[in-house]
């Protein structure tokens, strides 16, 4: 009894409460947002699926709060075949949006789980722990390193591609990966060469491996006649325009939504913002900024004062996870970008989704854990 006393002053010394709060608020929004969005079933599964995730997710974040970083990316190649299983049970159990082709799920006793989600936390670790291993042991500009890490990167995009036809996941994946390597000091030149290469190879990609419905949602953003009347491609994120500009200022209120309350199919996962900003107005898309931005930001700063390469890296990376997330969902929302089926952290229906991200939060929390060696400096 004395030691779970002694671990829990411990925690509630060092653990990174702050973050935890930012978190827990959001989380505490979007399951009110999702309560909304799903009154038109007249069922409650998705709040309790909701809160049955966040009360998971707050178990492993103080989990993962004790775990030494070290410790855990050093067990890199458990991860890799820990990934690696993911990817084979979403081939051989795969399911999704028959009409998408899109098959980021496997669904067991009618419970879902997205793959994508767990196995891009385990992504970071072994990214920075390879990233963090050729800037201090070899030189993370040479030829053979860059090699290595486009190798490394093309490995997962690709099976994650092949596996689940998940185009949005892998760019958030990208992404992430973009901005470990601009955290780490890689040079300007590799970044333009590989840009190069990705143009040089995009035409193939458009012609060969992209599917038309991919092709069309990349596009009708800016080429609107594509889906002249919105009942395509479009329908979505035109449905989810309408709804952000009816609630102006202050919104309609909870419950109070005509297009939240319909029957619109997506209002409560890829399209809760267009949820936020019916019934909440600015003010609740404006607090949704706040917060996601604050949640990086804090992941930032902890990776800026963990004193190590490593600490830093993961840190980078689950703050380029959430940003770009938060950008890319409610800009779909918007309809500036495309509709490639990225999730609002903390705020969309799902459970992986929850789970998932008070994870990496709870690793992001046991960097701060972590006492600081002397011989680092990244601030």
């Amino acid at each position: 009894m004395k030691k779970v006393t002694s671990l829990a002053k411990d925690f509630f010394a060092r653990a990174d409460l702050v973050l935890l709060a930012l978190c827990v608020i959001s989380t505490v929004f979007g399951i009110t947002i999702v309560s909304s969005a799903t009154a038109s079933t007249g069922s409650l599964k998705q709040v309790y699926v909701q809160i049955i995730a966040f009360l998971l997710g707050l178990g492993l974040y103080v989990l993962f709060t004790y775990i030494d970083i070290d410790t855990l990316a050093d067990n890199w190649p458990m991860l890799c075949v820990f990934n690696l299983a993911l990817l084979v049970l979403l081939v051989l159990f795969g399911t999704g949006d028959s009409e998408t082709g899109n098959n980021g799920w496997i669904r067991f006793f009618g419970i879902g789980v997205q793959p994508s989600e767990v196995i891009k936390i385990a992504y970071i670790v072994v990214m920075a722990k390879h990233i963090s291993y050729l800037k201090t042991k070899q030189d993370l500009n040479a030829l053979p390193s860059a090699m290595q890490l486009a190798l490394h990167f093309g490995l997962i995009f690709g099976l994650l591609l092949i596996t689940s036809k998940d185009l949005g996941s892998a760019t958030v994946f990208f992404i992430i990966f973009l901005v470990m390597l601009f955290a780490a000091g890689f040079k300007w030149y590799w970044f333009v060469i590989g840009f190069a290469c990705i143009l040089a190879v995009m035409p193939f990609a458009w012609t060969h491996v992209l599917q038309d419905y991919q092709k069309d949602r990349l596009l009708v953003p800016y080429i609107p006649s594509i889906d002249p009347d919105n009942s395509t491609v479009n329908w979505q994120a035109n449905l989810s325009k309408i709804a952000l500009a009816s609630g102006q200022f202050v919104g309609k209120g909870l419950f109070n939504g005509p297009q939240s309350q319909s029957d619109r199919a997506g209002k409560h996962t890829d399209f809760i913002f267009s949820v936020i900003g019916e019934e909440t107005g600015f003010i609740g898309c404006s607090l949704v900024f706040i917060l996601l931005t604050a949640i990086a930001l804090r992941c930032i700063y902890v990776g800026m004062k963990s004193g190590t390469l490593l600490g830093m890296l993961v840190c980078f990376g689950v703050a380029a996870s959430v940003l770009f997330q938060m950008f890319e969902n409610t800009g779909m929302c918007m309809g500036i970008t495309p509709v490639i089926g990225i999730t609002l952290p903390f705020f969309s229906y799902g459970g992986s989704s929850i789970v998932s991200m008070y994870a990496a939060m709870g690793i992001v929390s046991g960097i701060k854990y972590k006492r600081k060696p002397t011989q680092y400096a990244y601030y």
